[in-house]
């Protein structure tokens, strides 16, 4: 049975990393407009109507709201930390409120909250877990900058101890991945949108990209990862791990052109010989939005079944 995500996260992994400066905080809990809070700013996780989607708004429509959500104070209300799936369910059901904890915290700290919040969740796509490694290493580094500018005014340890442990190896502990498999995560984030979305398997023609040959793409120019683009539509083939590596050399040798891409991804590999891709966005107008493209897939071959049946019938006769 697979593990429904209600959107709660543990408040251990949400406060944690920031224990001493809730002990110097006041907080409150308070029922606020739904509409008065924004979501954070660059929330790298998406929100989407799927299946656990679906029964978060089931639960909370029998259940009603089990956990307060996370918000600080903004300009023009407040600001979502932890909660914006919850949020999104509550609106769906027509809530015009929600019970928030409103705490006041530096961008740093709000970051890393919302990072931590969301990070264990069980269903997370690549991308969305290098912006969200990402993330949190820039306001790691905020912070250890922070703390050593005081050590070096107040004579205090603390700075000088973090800057002996380099913040990619903090959070490589907290989160239990190698500090190069965290920076492969985050060499995602240098992709194009539509090679991201190849990469976490929603692109909307159906392409898909693996994992390593993607953090070889990453390294490619711009312009040049447009061109592979163009090539993998053409010739509906997506790289190997080799073809990415000799890509990315000929990158770095400035002599990647796309006529060399084409050339390449012509050669037929073999897991691409009984490969073909049906480009969805030609009928996403028959299909509920929140439909991906394997649940397509899924209709299509029902209704083409129930169309065989039919001309087998009709020849019977």
């Amino acid at each position: 049975m697979s593990k429904l995500d209600l959107g709660l996260p543990g408040y251990q992994s949400m406060f944690e990393s920031t224990e001493k400066a809730d002990s110097e905080q006041t907080e409150t809990i308070q029922d606020i407009e739904l509409e008065a809070i924004s979501d954070f700013k660059d929330h790298p996780f998406h929100i989407n109507l799927d299946e656990d989607m679906i029964k978060l708004i089931e639960s909370i429509e029998v259940n009603g709201q089990l956990m307060p959500v996370l918000v600080r104070p903004s300009k023009n209300g407040y600001e979502m930390i932890s909660g914006h799936r919850r949020k999104y369910a509550m609106q769906k059901l027509g809530y015009q409120k929600v019970k928030a904890i409103v705490k006041n915290l530096n961008d740093d700290e709000a970051t890393i909250l919302m990072v931590d919040s969301n990070i264990q969740r069980e269903h997370i796509s690549l991308t969305e877990k290098g912006y969200a490694y990402k993330m949190r290493l820039d306001a790691m580094n905020h912070q250890g900058k922070a703390l050593l500018e005081a050590s070096i005014s107040t004579s205090s340890q603390v700075g000088t101890k973090y800057n002996k442990q380099r913040a990619d190896a903090l959070l490589s502990e907290i989160v239990g991945e190698s500090r190069n498999q965290i920076q492969r995560y985050i060499r995602l984030t240098h992709l194009i949108e539509p090679l991201q979305q190849m990469v976490d398997g929603v692109h909307p023609d159906g392409y898909k990209m693996a994992f390593n040959p993607a953090v070889e793409i990453s390294f490619l120019t711009k312009e040049e990862q447009y061109d592979l683009l163009a090539c993998i539509e053409e010739l509906v083939a997506t790289p190997s791990l080799v073809q990415a590596q000799r890509f990315k050399a000929a990158s770095k040798e400035g002599t990647l052109s796309i006529d060399y891409i084409r050339g390449a991804l012509s050669v037929e590999k073999p897991n691409q010989s009984e490969r073909s891709y049906v480009k969805w966005s030609k009928y996403d107008k028959y299909f509920p939005k929140s439909y991906t493209n394997e649940q397509k897939d899924r209709v299509v071959e029902e209704l083409l079944t129930g169309w065989a049946r039919k001309r087998q019938k009709e020849n019977v006769r």
